[in-house]
């Protein structure tokens, strides 16, 4: 996935502690050889090579998490598009490596996944290719966890590229303390947050990016531009169940802006945003992320 991972795991067993690494390297390779965008004989690839309007057989995780995309896609207006793996590589976010220009301006094509999770297919329009980058790393972070707690473990911090999840407590009696990701240069109060039970995710647009003729251009595109999102969101951090859908709604909640957090309000969720305007920098806190503070 391009990054790393860590695992914490308080009072671990003797009799585990030789099964444990090689157990979590499986997990994540076996998600990276059906979800990697960058592995050409990934599930993900052969997919995106597939014929367009062809039914494709596909692993059930696999599905599960197209299934979540689709349906993050759905409840927030189309804004979070798993199916953009042709925009962002064009915009040098993908296989074919980082670009140092605007690349030119290009019809918006019609992009298209149908999915029979009954039947553990999926197929595509012409213009449509899979980039699970929004969300298969949660995935990999709920997939090791849900390892753990299936050998007894409960006490656990799951981590992987800046995306956690936090089970039961550390052997000191304390809940798993994370800070918030702070955006460099924005003149924010840090927040931390226990994740006791909880995961976090946060998307900025100073992770992966590129500058030309003195512009930033992050790496979440809005796909009813098709192209990096400008509106002025450093970061968005969500607090949810399941990482996997807080990378998703992370991602959906940058490319919604401000605006967004009448979404965020009613989908219930825990959010905090970080906006650049001329007078600095402002804070956006949903309800649900106001409640957990209090």
């Amino acid at each position: 996935m391009g990054t790393t991972w860590s695992v914490r795991i308080a009072a671990l067993p003797g009799r585990l502690a030789e099964v444990i690494e090689p157990g979590i390297r499986a997990i994540l390779d076996r998600i990276v050889a059906q979800m990697s965008q960058w592995e050409p004989e990934s599930d993900l690839s052969r997919f995106n090579r597939s014929s367009p309007g062809s039914w494709q057989r596909l692993p059930p995780e696999f599905v599960h998490v197209l299934d979540a995309a689709l349906d993050v896609s759905a409840r927030s207006g189309g804004v979070f598009d798993p199916a953009m793996g042709v925009l962002a590589d064009r915009w040098g976010f993908g296989p074919s490596g980082a670009r140092a220009s605007v690349p030119p301006a290009e019809p918006i094509s019609e992009r298209r996944i149908e999915l029979d999770s009954l039947l553990f297919s999926a197929r595509r329009s012409v213009g449509a290719a899979l980039d699970f980058s929004g969300i298969a790393k949660g995935y990999a972070v709920d997939a090791v966890a849900g390892y753990l707690h299936g050998l007894g473990l409960e006490d656990f911090l799951v981590e992987i590229g800046g995306e956690l999840r936090g089970s039961g407590i550390r052997p000191d009696g304390q809940p798993w303390w994370v800070d918030v990701e702070q955006v460099l240069g924005a003149s924010v109060a840090p927040i931390r947050v226990a994740l006791h039970g909880l995961s976090i995710a946060t998307s900025g647009d100073y992770r992966r990016h590129f500058e030309a003729e003195g512009k930033r251009y992050a790496h979440t595109l809005d796909p009813r531009t098709g192209a990096p999102a400008d509106n002025g969101v450093a970061s968005v951090t969500v607090l949810h169940a399941e990482c996997m859908l807080a990378d998703a709604w992370a991602t959906a909640l940058t490319v919604l802006g401000p605006e967004g957090f009448a979404v965020a309000e009613r989908e219930g969720l825990a959010a905090h945003m970080v906006v650049r305007e001329e007078q600095g920098a402002r804070e956006i806190l949903s309800p649900g992320f106001l409640a957990m503070l209090a």
